[in-house]
């Protein structure tokens, strides 16, 4: 098979562990993918299509994660400092029988990505970041429940913002909009970035190229990585099972970044000049796709 791994009979067990025959179960998927990869196109592997259980799992994590942004939602403000935010999502995270993914993540020291103003990803909350009147904030959660992941973030205006920096957070949520409206069932990832890009530029905003999306579930971060400066027509066919998110991080001024923080974590715009970025979770279904976490 495509993924060099062997094809069960028809009437065998399918691979996937559902307990149903492969003929009424991945047989279909199993043999247009091998058409798909025959035809010279970029096929997932099998490991990466989540099953119905896998499914279920990451929606269940999804909720305490979805959970935990809502409860900063309603908190969040002027005089919030990051590490109160930190409190908030782990203390949520935990009520709920789940685990902060951040947390001790490759030695990442907090429980959640707290990203203000010119940091692009990677915030670490502190005790003296206090917010204040003006600032935009990325929050960007991620859940661990029963072993199975889920992962999102949502900006906050905090108080009145300058228009410049709100008009960013609002493109950047209505380019992962654009992202979603591309996802097609044996279409091409590709095709996701670049009309997140071309939403971007046609507002004069520039698309991190460095980051981007990533595949979830039964890790932390998997294939595919999900780029937003593609080509349409490229990349990995979308098929069904396959989970990642959408998660652009889109520049005021040019696509740039500093990584020289010596937390060895933070990443900045290098021209110093905001940034923003929403995330969401999905997984490709049949006929279209289903959004897990937001």
């Amino acid at each position: 098979m495509y993924d060099g791994q062997p094809q069960p009979g028809r009437n065998d067990e399918c691979w996937c562990g559902s307990g149903r025959k492969y003929k009424k179960c991945h047989h279909d998927i199993d043999e247009r993918l091998q058409a798909l990869y025959e035809a010279g196109e970029e096929v997932p592997q099998r490991s990466l299509l989540k099953t119905a259980a896998d499914i279920e799992g990451v929606r269940r994590s999804a909720a305490v994660n979805i959970g935990a942004l809502d409860y900063v939602a309603e908190r969040i403000g002027p005089g919030v400092t990051t590490a109160d935010i930190d409190r908030w999502v782990h203390d949520y995270t935990v009520e709920h029988g789940a685990i902060p993914a951040p947390l001790d993540y490759e030695g990442f020291p907090k429980s959640v990505c707290t990203s203000v103003d010119e940091v692009v990803c990677h915030g670490i909350p502190r005790e003296d970041e206090v917010l204040k009147e003006g600032d935009i904030i990325n929050v960007d959660c991620s859940t661990i429940l029963d072993g199975y992941y889920s992962d999102s973030s949502r900006m906050f205006c905090i108080g009145d913002v300058p228009p410049e920096k709100a008009d960013l957070v609002r493109v950047t949520k209505e380019a992962v909009e654009e992202g979603l409206k591309a996802v097609k069932p044996w279409g091409h990832l590709g095709d996701i970035g670049a009309a997140v890009n071309a939403y971007a530029q046609a507002h004069g905003y520039s698309v991190v190229r460095e980051f981007g999306g990533h595949g979830i579930g039964i890790e932390f971060h998997e294939d595919p990585f999900v780029s937003f400066v593609t080509e349409p027509g490229t990349g990995p066919v979308l098929a069904p099972g396959l989970m990642f998110t959408i998660e652009p991080m889109i520049n005021l001024g040019k696509p740039d970044i500093d990584m020289s923080d010596p937390n060895g974590w933070t990443v900045r715009t290098a021209d110093g000049l905001p940034t923003a970025q929403w995330e969401v979770q999905l997984v490709i279904t049949e006929d279209g796709y289903d959004l897990l976490s937001w």
